[in-house]
């Protein structure tokens, strides 16, 4: 029970350390708050859904202390109860709903559907939550008085339709490959009878169709509000580079078919063994994690510029990283006693 309790925990770590990080890789970040970022709530979502709604709200909660550190400038530039309404919409309740991810763990019958479903509610109560601070913490700030309520609506919704669509996109890839529902993480029944070469090949499609699908998602969105004011502008959507656009959609697409049909042509009997690779893509990441946290304290510190915020982000990343780093020792380490 201790053990179980320990991974759980640990894994919580990994989850909120990966989750932190890919908050700071922003695909877009606007003008006036709110950003599209590279699935940095999926990290929570999947531990929502594998531990319940309970420590997943929990996990969630942490993770938006976090998200306030980073962002502490946002609720300074407010103050009295206006800082206190921004502390709560804009960061403790936005990302503690995240925790709600795992309600309808078992009652759909399919993990894809199930998980989907969750970061889909989860999205829509954060959203809910930038909405009601839009239009009435920020409304005469960085929101016009008149219509603020739809202006909020549509501002939010030019980061928050975009930033559901990549958890989603996301949620779904990983279920196609991991089962979460057991006890520890593994491949999914399908994958797991398949020959490691095929497993590679199917994996590496769905990995270039989600980038595809992310990088078009960025192009237009990025599009729809204007760079200098913050409005949203549905007319920006004519400044899309449509031939660009349709070259990545059916460059990913084709690459896709190519990548399933190389895994449909590897014999059942297939011999190659992948064991070490995919051992090691944990490893991979967690490196990949410390060489963005020495990359961004080198730029933070020859830029010259280093404010309370700076010093806030540098701590957590490294933080966050030992954090990772420590739960693959740890997960080693309870492997071998197992074995």
């Amino acid at each position: 029970m201790e053990k179980k309790r320990a991974l759980r925990l640990t894994e919580s770590a990994i989850m909120l350390a990966f989750a932190t990080i890919l908050s700071m890789l922003k695909i877009v970040d606007l003008p006036y708050g709110g950003s599209i970022t590279a699935f940095s709530m999926l990290p929570v979502v999947l531990i929502a859904y594998r531990y319940g709604v309970a420590w997943g709200s929990f996990t969630a909660l942490a993770y938006s202390l976090l998200q306030l550190l980073t962002g502490m400038k946002n609720v300074m530039a407010v103050s009295g109860l206006s800082a206190l309404a921004v502390l709560l919409l804009d960061y403790v309740v936005a990302f503690t709903v995240l925790g709600l991810a795992g309600v309808f763990r078992g009652k759909l019958g399919s993990q894809g559907a199930e998980l989907a479903s969750g970061a889909v509610l989860a999205c829509v109560l954060r959203y809910v939550c930038h909405v009601i601070s839009g239009c009435t913490v920020w409304a005469g700030l960085s929101i016009p008085d008149s219509q603020a309520l739809l202006y909020s609506l549509a501002y939010s919704a030019t980061y928050m339709l975009p930033e559901t669509l990549v958890t989603v996109i996301g949620a779904v890839y990983l279920c196609r490959v991991l089962d979460f529902r057991s006890e520890s993480i593994t491949r999914t029944a399908p994958q797991a009878k398949a020959p490691d070469l095929a497993v590679l090949w199917s994996g590496l499609g769905k990995a270039v169709l989600v980038i595809a699908a992310v990088f078009d998602i960025q192009h237009i969105a990025a599009r729809l509000q204007n760079p200098e004011t913050g409005d949203f502008d549905i007319t920006g959507i004519t400044q899309v580079n449509g031939v660009l656009l349709a070259v990545v959609t059916v460059a990913g697409i084709a690459l896709f078919l190519l990548f399933a049909w190389l895994a449909s042509r590897v014999p059942a009997d297939s011999a190659v063994n992948l064991k070490g690779l995919f051992r090691a893509i944990p490893y991979a990441g967690v490196i990949a994690a410390a060489i963005f946290d020495v990359v961004f304290i080198v730029l933070t510190f020859r830029a010259g510029e280093l404010s309370s915020e700076s010093w806030t982000q540098m701590a957590l990343l490294t933080v966050c990283v030992l954090a990772a780093a420590c739960f693959l020792v740890f997960r080693n380490r309870a492997k071998r006693q197992a074995s």
